[in-house]
């Protein structure tokens, strides 16, 4: 499936407008595009507990997930004036779903962005394969 990484990152952006980020006034907004052509969007949603919140990537993986989609295409991750990657924490899960060649766009705008798969930010990952 051909990726329109320009749209997915529209996707992203729109979202970010919804993150809920009072502590650390990082909105962060995330478009995860399933096999079968859908997009499921998150944001990050913070909380006073730390350790409880939760980012964009995850956000939107979970979405997907409940709507029954286990495969992935590719995602979009719009945080700011600079391309900010999924933390480690959203590399592992996505990792959990998607293959290492899932195209990861880091987006400064929707015609501004870099693509990386996820064995690139991930290398040696451990994966349902590893056990």
């Amino acid at each position: 499936m051909a990726v329109n990484s320009a749209l997915l990152v529209a996707y992203a952006r729109a979202a970010r407008v919804h993150a809920y980020c009072p502590y650390s006034g990082f909105p962060v907004g995330a478009a995860l595009l399933a096999s079968s052509g859908e997009v499921y969007c998150g944001v990050n949603c913070e909380s006073a507990s730390y350790g409880a919140t939760i980012c964009a990537e995850r956000a939107a993986l979970t979405a997907a997930v409940t709507a029954g989609e286990t495969a992935f295409v590719a995602l979009a991750v719009a945080a700011g004036e600079e391309p900010v990657p999924p933390c480690g924490v959203c590399r592992q899960v996505l990792a959990e779903f998607c293959d290492m060649d899932l195209e990861v766009i880091v987006a400064r705008s929707c015609d501004d962005f870099e693509v990386y798969t996820l064995g690139q930010l991930l290398p040696q990952a451990f994966t349902p394969r590893s056990l």
